[in-house]
């Protein structure tokens, strides 16, 4: 198991996509899935239970469906005739399954199983798939992935973004500027322009004229690390404090903590790739505005060349460009 792979948080990956038979109570109640045989690369041959988590994911739920269950791994049939078979435990998750859904079952190093699956054509199954190295799911078996240690398997900026969404923490600190941080910023989290300032002066070996790509992964990946390591000082500061005073029971403030937390996680990745966006701008000369209002309240993230062009009826359409997220 190699530090900074998927391999330290996963022991081997299969996918398929869902047929009728698997997701429609309608047409089965066997809660079998098919086309099991390559499984034996992963689960081996002899009969195991796993405790599961399950979890239904799509692109518009921020509290996606979960439960715990497990998965049975069996021989159904006694050699010559062998058949293996994996039946799963009904759930709220099995619930929300439709045909054309896609499956994966990720073993895990303490041989627990997260099972996913994610709604047919939705983005976040198209980022699992990237994350895992898996092609399209459309035959009828399931896919396998074992000894997540290539290169592709490193966990990088976009691969622990979306970890995060399957509710795997990726373990990566930098504590060698934790103090230097808590001294900048006065032991609480800066703005989030300054936080991604000071991120890119730890990295000053890349120039902003080096490879557009590759500088703003760096940048990225650097503040995701600094982030985390700030965010989990202050936290355990805080909650030292909460235990220190005497704790009430006031369950009520610490939800409130805690929402603030992952509120504030979300906004943060968007602001800081339109920070580190903007740095790569301003080196290059490129002519933007950012954050302005064009119709609606609609707000992009960047106008380029400008706002004043773009209400400008005059000027050529086709030179005006949009940066921004995709609805």
């Amino acid at each position: 198991m190699k530090q900074g792979y998927l391999s330290q948080y996963f022991k081997g990956v299969a996918a398929k996509t869902l047929s009728a038979v698997e997701a429609d109570p309608v047409k089965s109640n066997q809660h079998e899935f098919n086309g099991v045989a390559p499984l034996k690369n992963i689960f081996g041959l002899e009969r195991q239970k796993f405790d599961t988590r399950f979890i239904y994911l799509s692109d518009n739920d921020d509290e996606p469906p979960a439960d715990d269950g497990f998965l049975t791994w069996y021989e159904s049939r006694k050699p010559p005739r062998s058949e293996y078979r994996m039946y799963y435990s009904a759930s709220a998750v099995s619930m929300c399954a439709s045909v054309g859904d896609e499956l994966f079952i990720c073993l895990k190093p303490d041989n627990t199983i997260l099972a996913i699956v994610a709604e047919n054509g939705s983005t976040i199954a198209n980022q699992i798939r990237w994350l895992f190295g898996l092609g399209e799911t459309q035959h009828p078996g399931f896919s396998i992935r074992e000894e997540l240690e290539s290169e592709q398997d490193r966990i990088a900026f976009a691969s622990r973004f979306i970890l995060e969404q399957i509710g795997i923490e990726v373990e990566e600190r930098a504590e060698s500027y934790l103090d230097d941080m808590l001294r900048l910023f006065g032991g609480g989290f800066p703005k989030t322009k300054e936080f991604s300032e000071y991120a890119r002066s730890t990295l000053a070996d890349l120039s902003p004229l080096d490879n557009s790509d590759i500088v703003l992964m760096a940048w990225m990946e650097r503040e995701e690390i600094l982030f985390r390591t700030l965010e989990k000082h202050l936290v355990a500061e805080h909650l030292s404090s909460q235990l220190k005073g005497g704790f009430d029971g006031d369950v009520e403030s610490l939800s409130s903590y805690f929402l603030s937390m992952q509120n504030r996680r979300k906004s943060r990745v968007g602001h800081a790739l339109e920070n580190h966006i903007e740095e790569l701008l301003i080196h290059r000369d490129v002519k933007y505005d950012r954050g302005k209002v064009t119709e609606n309240k609609a707000k992009p993230d960047f106008i380029f060349p400008g706002i004043r062009q773009y209400h400008d009826n005059s000027f050529n359409i086709s030179l005006l460009t949009m940066l921004g997220p995709a609805e």
